[in-house]
């Protein structure tokens, strides 16, 4: 599985940039990592400092180049401006397995936007890196997230035969295999 990010890959869907995080981003991120309806179904400090930001862009730059995680911040086309990241993490590369985690603004839900750009990761994660099988976990109440795994020909593992019951914690697992 190629895990070599370097130089980034920046994409393109039809009406957005995903392109490398840095730290000019941070206070668009800190405003979506703060957002309490982006963060009602993640499992995860509901904020952070600007401080936190600049070194969680020196963290996703360390994965990138240790070749361990890929995340990309999702702009508009229009003014290059942050509106939600999307990543590829927990790579398992004896299995050639990739984790998809993804958060969106509020104001830009439901208008097909993670659509495009979930399709376009999933094929980077499968022509680019020639991953087997792309894995998601949701909570089962987040019926956007659930949703748009449906729509992108996710699965249900429902005999976590991918990750385990314990390691899901309650939240329903997803498989799209290549």
């Amino acid at each position: 599985m190629n895990t070599n990010f370097i130089p980034f890959p920046d994409l393109q869907t039809d009406r957005l940039l995903l392109r490398r995080l840095d730290k000019n981003d941070c206070a668009r991120l800190q405003e979506l990592r703060s957002d309490e309806k982006v963060n009602r179904y993640l499992k995860r400090p509901k904020s952070i400092t600007i401080d936190e930001c600049e070194a969680f862009v020196k963290k996703i730059d360390g994965n990138l180049n240790d070749g361990i995680g890929a995340y990309w911040v999702i702009a508009k086309k229009t003014d290059n401006t942050l509106i939600g990241t999307i990543c590829l993490w927990n790579f398992n590369l004896e299995n050639e397995t990739v984790d998809l985690g993804y958060e969106l603004s509020p104001t830009y839900q439901g208008q097909g936007l993670m659509l495009e750009v979930v399709e376009k990761i999933i094929a980077y994660a499968f022509n680019s890196m020639q991953a087997k099988t792309i894995l998601a976990l949701t909570q089962p109440d987040n019926e956007g997230s659930n949703n748009l795994l449906k729509r992108s020909s996710f699965q249900r593992d429902i005999s976590y035969q991918y990750v385990s019951e314990e390691e899901a914690d309650g939240d329903v697992v997803y498989f799209l295999k290549n």
